[in-house]
């Protein structure tokens, strides 16, 4: 009989920290001690937290090991498992403060600040279930949502479900689910195909490859009940070859479910037939938008299609298509089990719903965060973020990905939907939030992000081709030290023309990075061109390194870690009243400004300016 569960998680967060040895070594362990009867060992998908990663979560106490190690595991075995005292230094402790064992016991998963404003509805299985065994999906109502659809409704009815539930686009775009699907479903053909968009190309964003990795069914299950919906027999998913736990995950899955009679033939016993492909994509960015998407899966390169005729007339091999992204499916069986005004219960009233975001960048708690619509910046950057770590300050955030903008500490109060982004200057984008403190130079921001738009166009139209060079170009000289105050003009006039001209949305939103650090952080970019100084000290044509006479004491650690030999005792170091010349110094003309001196310095005789 099994007494307890032992979840481990399996996603790529902690796989990359050694998770799978800490279950090999749990499994080992249970063996040796003649417990492999009594507690179950099971390989989830994210919990969220993925800094803290290896995690450890037993059940039923749902106490919650963080950052366990192999070496950990007998420990564990021993001490909580076989004799039930709780390993305290391994529990996760949000104060970092040292806890007793009653408080350790009582260290759960939901009663973290991290999940405490969380609603889990995409993630609802993600760290709760296997992914890898569809039982375990089934036991949490998997597919309970297809049969009643196939068994209960007719594909009009699920598409009104779908439209009054108001669910919009999780991809970036918000364009309202279900008028998609009545799209497809009024095209006229005897084929018609539904796309899952995995393509997940911006810097920072993993929340569509976590629900793959972790409840990939969900997927499976909402492709099957779009299918119906529209008319469809056939389903791709376009996910990244980068993906390789997810692709792995979704293969299984899928034989699975065909295993099972979910997929292919006459499914729940009805003439209705579906079955799903996977298309792996070679990591280009625009093939995250739909037409290039669709392109790529044809075998052809990667390139945005004009619009009119939309997909839902003509897309796949030139049939009525629908393309939705992972986590707008993920949310689909729960909106046909629990109705349409469940869904509308949280959130706003334009955005119904949640939206999970990737939180990254200057924040404590780096990891994937499940929020209602209309839930604030504040809320999730410092309760649910647990804050700026090392004392420092909130300067921005950039949400949404490399197409958005980033929004300042004075609107840190904006709510998080549709509406209200593109209100305040930002987009909500794919679901990538981006923090920065104050040591973030927000015209380098700029550059970061246009760097990376330039590297990923498809280079199909001049506007996004060119265009986006020219202003990295203006950048880079403002970066350097060569700005002048004209250029402010020709990156706004340069912006505009590229988001009124561009083919797709990937050049249309390309400038959004530098039109809202303009908007917001205009002082840095004069601060830059005026006094030839980058306020944070991160452009390194506009930094100075000095040595401060009261702080040196002459211990030439710098000057033997220099790379460049700049560093030099000073000839004329003689002490006179009132002063003392630096023992050594800094020629600029050789200076590389790698920072080494800085790094080196025990004494904080050295500075950047």
């Amino acid at each position: 009989m099994i007494r307890s569960h032992v979840l481990v998680c399996g996603g790529t967060g902690c796989t990359s920290s050694g998770s799978a040895q800490v279950r090999e070594r749990l499994e080992e362990e249970l063996k040796n001690k003649g417990l492999a009867d009594e507690i179950k060992v099971v390989q989830t998908g994210c919990f969220g937290l993925c800094a803290l990663g290896p995690i450890m979560i037993v059940y039923p106490e749902g106490t919650f090991y963080s950052m366990v190690k192999p070496e950990d595991v007998p420990e564990i075995v021993e001490e909580h498992l076989l004799k039930g005292r709780i390993v305290e230094r391994l529990v996760y402790n949000e104060t970092g403060e040292a806890k007793g064992e009653e408080e350790a016991e009582a260290a759960s998963l939901s009663e973290t600040a991290f999940y405490k404003k969380q609603k889990r509805v995409a993630l609802r299985n993600c760290g709760v279930i296997n992914p890898e065994l569809i039982d375990e999906y089934i036991a949490m109502d998997g597919y309970f949502a297809l049969a009643k659809c196939l068994k209960e409704m007719t594909p009009d009815e699920v598409i009104k479900v779908i439209l009054d539930s108001g669910l919009r686009g999780r991809g970036g775009g918000g364009f309202p689910t279900g008028r998609k699907w009545q799209f497809a479903r009024a095209s006229v053909s005897d084929k018609k195909y539904v796309i899952c968009n995995a393509d997940e190309g911006d810097p920072g964003a993993f929340m569509d490859r976590s629900v793959l990795e972790g409840d990939p069914h969900a997927v499976l299950e909402a492709m099957a009940i779009a299918g119906y919906a529209i008319g469809a027999d056939e389903g791709w998913i376009y996910v990244r070859a980068e993906y390789p736990i997810a692709v792995k995950r979704l293969k299984i899955a899928i034989e699975q479910a065909r295993e099972y009679g979910l997929l292919g033939k006459n499914i729940f016993g009805t003439d209705f037939n579906f079955d799903i492909h996977i298309r792996l994509g070679a990591g280009a960015f625009v093939c995250g938008e739909e037409t290039a998407l669709i392109t790529s899966i044809e075998g052809n390169r990667g390139e945005p299609r004009p619009r009119p005729p939309f997909p839902a007339v003509k897309g796949l091999w030139g049939q009525p298509t629908i393309v939705n992204n992972v986590e707008t499916y993920a949310n689909i069986a729960q909106i046909i089990l629990n109705g349409a005004e469940w869904f509308r219960s949280f959130g706003t009233a334009g955005s119904p719903g949640t939206k999970v975001f990737a939180l990254t960048g200057k924040i404590k708690n780096t990891g994937l965060v499940e929020v209602p619509m209309g839930t604030t910046l504040r809320e999730v950057i410092e309760e649910i973020g647990g804050g700026i770590p090392n004392g420092k300050k909130f300067k921005a955030a950039q949400t949404g990905g490399p197409s958005c903008g980033c929004l300042p500490d004075s609107l840190i109060d904006t709510p998080i939907d549709f509406d209200n982004l593109i209100q305040a200057g930002s987009m909500m984008g794919s679901g990538g939030l981006i923090v920065m403190d104050e040591d973030t130079c927000m015209v380098d921001m700029a550059k970061f992000f246009l760097e990376f738009t330039v590297d990923e166009s498809c280079g199909k139209c001049s506007p996004c081709r060119i265009g986006t060079v020219r202003l990295l170009e203006i950048l880079d000289k403002i970066t350097s030290g060569n700005g002048e105050m004209e250029d402010l003009d020709k990156l706004e006039e340069l912006a505009s023309y590229i988001k009124s001209a561009s083919l797709c949305a990937l050049g249309q939103t390309a400038p959004n990075p530098v039109l809202s650090t303009l908007r917001f952080f205009r002082d840095e970019y004069i601060a830059h061109i005026v006094e030839k100084r980058c306020p944070a000290g991160v452009c390194k044509g506009l930094l100075r390194f000095t040595v401060d006479p009261a702080k040196c004491k002459g211990c030439k650690l710098c000057m033997r870690n220099c790379p460049a030999g700049a560093i030099s005792v000073n000839p004329n170091n003689e002490i006179t009243e009132g002063n003392k010349l630096p023992y050594v110094v800094i020629d600029t003309s050789k200076c590389v400004k790698c920072g080494a001196c800085l790094d080196n310095c025990k004494f904080g005789a050295i500075s950047k300016k």
